[in-house]
């Protein structure tokens, strides 16, 4: 595991985002609304806590069912922290949106425009006919990043930074500090049967929108920038009443929040197995080549359009 955390602490986090969305955060309302004729799930709580994902929710470890009516006590029952680390959660509410075909980059963009701060909502329909119109999209596919910023920037108005060299320094900080402002980041990597970062060497090449970080810091304290979870000791959220706080120095644990196409619920990936995934991009599919259709594939391949590339967007 990349990080800094084992694999039963990832299962801690899990366990505790879901008593997070369960109870702590208040009345969870769904919003069900229907774009393009499919239902889109957009989550929001009616505090000011960090606006997290629905019952059932599958954060990257595997798809987990909550029983019902209350399963709080058992997850309580089975909560466990690493008491050596404090951990800080930021999180944005973005909504969700079940790609058709290969649209997953599209459709990340468009749940990223969530965040920018738009006039108005973009339709999908409107990104799709204006990345098929500049060339940069024949079936809705996007193997180059650069034509995503070109994209974003057109179709939102908004600032798109495109990073190369992947996740890792010197980018990391930049990157943490971007989504502990708020703002969403665009990634590609290779999907997993789960939808977690893999490494197909880009066989598997997908889109994902990131929102939101969990960072587990050491320290005997944290400042006041923060504030500590009523029930759960070692939990902390940015103080709501503040700007957004400086990255605390160094986390030894960062797990990234993530939507993409395939799923309406957030997931949690470690994050050095999402740069990792970012970084081995290198072949389309052979699938890709022999099923008779024609994609928009940059010079030089995913290689040069995708490999250790991420794009940052501001308003």
């Amino acid at each position: 595991m990349g990080g800094g955390a084992a694999g039963p602490h990832r299962l801690t986090i899990l366990l505790y985002l879901l008593i997070k969305v369960i109870d702590v955060n208040g009345v969870i309302g769904a919003r069900l609304r229907h774009r393009h004729g499919r239902k889109v799930s957009s989550l929001a709580c009616k505090n000011s806590g960090p606006g997290l994902v629905r019952l059932g929710a599958s954060f990257g470890l595997f798809p987990c069912r909550i029983p019902e009516p209350s399963p709080r006590p058992f997850l309580l029952q089975h909560l466990r922290f690493r008491e050596d680390l404090k951990w800080i959660l930021f999180c944005a509410d973005v909504p969700s949106l079940i790609q058709e075909g290969p649209q997953c980059g599209l459709v990340a963009l468009w749940m990223a425009g969530s965040l920018l701060a738009l006039p108005q909502d973009v339709p999908l329909e409107r990104i799709v006919a204006l990345a098929r119109e500049r060339g940069y999209t024949a079936h809705g596919e996007m193997f180059s990043a650069a034509s995503m910023a070109r994209l974003a920037e057109e179709v939102f108005g908004c600032q798109a930074e495109l990073l190369a060299g992947g996740l890792g320094e010197p980018n990391r900080s930049r990157i943490l500090q971007h989504l502990i402002s708020g703002r969403p980041l665009l990634v590609p990597y290779d999907e997993d049967f789960n939808h977690e970062p893999c490494k197909k060497r880009g066989h598997k090449a997908h889109w994902a929108v990131g929102a939101g970080v969990l960072l587990g810091v050491p320290g005997p304290a944290l400042s006041p920038d923060y504030e500590e979870d009523a029930e759960l000791k070692g939990l902390f959220y940015p103080a709501s009443s503040k700007p957004p706080p400086p990255l605390p120095d160094p986390p030894e644990a960062i797990y990234l929040l993530c939507k993409q196409g395939k799923s309406w619920h957030y997931q949690l990936w470690d994050y050095q197995q999402l740069c990792e995934s970012n970084l081995q991009l290198a072949q389309l599919a052979p699938s890709r080549t022999t099923d008779g259709k024609v994609y928009v594939v940059p010079p030089g391949g995913l290689l040069a359009g995708l490999c250790g590339q991420v794009l940052l967007l501001r308003p």
